[in-house]
């Protein structure tokens, strides 16, 4: 029997009150004006330099993210919603931060089992006991969701490291702006457009207490060959920050100084767009060139606020993801105002009987894993596939969990054959520092291919303008 899935436009054969002004202009485009405003989007994306490069993949290393122009619509009670539980969900998982690298009260609780914690890869011993500017750990905290249905939405995973992303957010509706620009008139849209200044805000708000003037700010990224890289100086440019590698930076009496052609400028608030390990070789791995050493020192010394902070990771590892709603519980006092999806852990021996028994059902994933891989959708795999990652479960149980295969919310899509629906989900981006904000919107991800479930742009996925109707 076929899965029914929600489609976001049409309920009940009448479509929904978000997307009545779209039907029209729908229905009235031709297929030739399509192709020609496709093409159009896509030597935009091409000219600005809007690329994604993908590790080890032949051909084009800085190929474009399929751009879908059909937007992604909600209605304002409906992201209202999605605004308090996303915001809830990042204070509890920055108070968990503060808590495990502190006195550790969820684990003496007993509400997580301490290995999941200490145990983990993610886990930096560097900032036991440290607490950063304000108490925030993950400063950008990317919520990846899903819809079920018109009222249900389940967070699929937390990004509490360096969530990429937000440049599509930003262009998306810019290159819509330019070629629809009637639909932006006919629909009142919230702007997403003060993102920049928001993150610069953010940023800023959290200097380190030894900042006696308005703070330096920097992004720190591994170079050009990086798969974000566009993002990065797309970032910079917007917030008015130099955009910096480790060589630009170095350590000097206690601070972070970089190299300009004006002499040394000692630097504040580093946003870093590299992962923990390649931070300070002399902290982290010895035979990095990305980072900066001594980092760490000045870092701990509050001579630097280090964005997000080393070992924000440990909130965002799928085994720890399964914990979340009781951590809005023990921290916060309230009930989760947004769900997880229900998840069984393969290092639990009744779990992983379980799962083993109903792979073919299952999506399962690695705990550690991102962008697609280390992944099994059940019911879209062949019979080899399964008997594959069976073996690969039973090497490792703890490295997988396991959840079922949700029926994701479809979105109308124009497909070469005309408009058809497509799975998507939605990653909003929410700021912690002073205050906790974020732009009505977010980056809608879309699986291009006839009944796929995997929206990552890694495995073939593109991506849509998200609009937030204004009241």
């Amino acid at each position: 029997m076929a899965t029914e899935y929600f489609n976001e436009m049409y309920e009940g054969g009448a479509v929904r009150a978000p997307y009545a002004r779209l039907e029209d202009w729908m229905r009235s485009m031709p297929a030739e004006l399509r192709q020609m405003k496709q093409a159009e989007a896509e030597d935009l994306f091409r000219r600005i330099g809007i690329t994604f490069a993908v590790y080890g993949e032949g051909g084009d290393p800085d190929r474009l993210i399929p751009f879908d122009m059909f937007p992604r619509v909600f209605a304002q009670d409906e992201w209202r919603k999605l605004e308090r539980g996303i915001k809830q969900r990042a204070r509890a998982l920055n108070a968990f931060l503060v808590d495990v690298y502190g006195r550790g009260e969820i684990i003496k609780a007993g509400k997580i089992p301490s290995r999941l914690v200490y145990r983990n890869e993610a886990y930096e011993k560097a900032v036991s006991g440290f607490v950063p500017p304000r108490g925030v750990f993950s400063h950008i905290v990317g919520i990846d969701l899903v819809r079920t249905g018109p009222g249900d939405f389940f967070v699929l995973e937390d990004n509490c490291r360096t969530p990429s992303g937000v440049s599509y957010m930003l262009e998306n509706r810019e290159i819509m702006m330019r070629m629809f620009p009637a639909l932006f008139q006919n629909n009142r849209i919230e702007p997403v457009d003060n993102y920049s200044d928001l993150l610069r805000r953010t940023l800023a708000s959290v200097a380190p207490a030894k900042c006696d003037r308005d703070p330096t700010i920097v992004i720190l990224t591994p170079g050009h060959f990086n798969s974000a890289y566009y993002e990065h100086s797309f970032l910079a440019d917007l917030m008015g920050v130099e955009l910096v590698e480790g060589a630009d930076l170095f350590v000097e009496n206690g601070f972070v100084w970089m190299r300009t052609t004006e002499g040394p400028k000692k630097v504040d608030v580093i946003y870093r767009r590299i992962d923990d390990s390649f931070l300070d070789p002399l902290c982290f791995r010895p035979d990095s060139m990305l980072g900066v050493p001594g980092l760490m020192d000045v870092y701990r010394s509050g001579g630097v606020t280090i964005c997000s902070a080393p070992g924000a990771g440990v909130a965002d590892d799928k085994a720890v993801y399964t914990f979340v709603p009781e951590m809005v519980r023990f921290y916060l006092g309230e009930e989760p105002i947004l769900n997880n999806v229900p998840t069984w852990q393969c290092g639990k021996a009744d779990d992983l009987k379980y799962v083993q028994a109903n792979l073919k059902e299952l999506v399962v994933k690695e705990v550690h894993g991102s962008g697609g891989y280390g992944m099994l959708v059940g019911p879209k795999s062949t019979a080899e596939q399964i008997e594959h990652f069976a073996a690969r479960i039973a090497a490792d149980p703890g490295n997988y969990i396991a959840q079922p295969t949700l029926a994701l919310s479809t979105v109308p899509t124009f497909v070469e054959e005309g408009v058809a629906p497509r799975h998507v989900d939605l990653r909003p981006y929410c700021l912690v520092g002073e205050r906790i904000e974020l732009v009505p919107g977010g980056l809608t991800r879309v699986a291009l291919k006839d009944g796929s479930l995997v929206v990552n742009s890694s495995q073939g996925g593109g991506v849509k303008d998200t609009w937030v109707l204004a009241e």
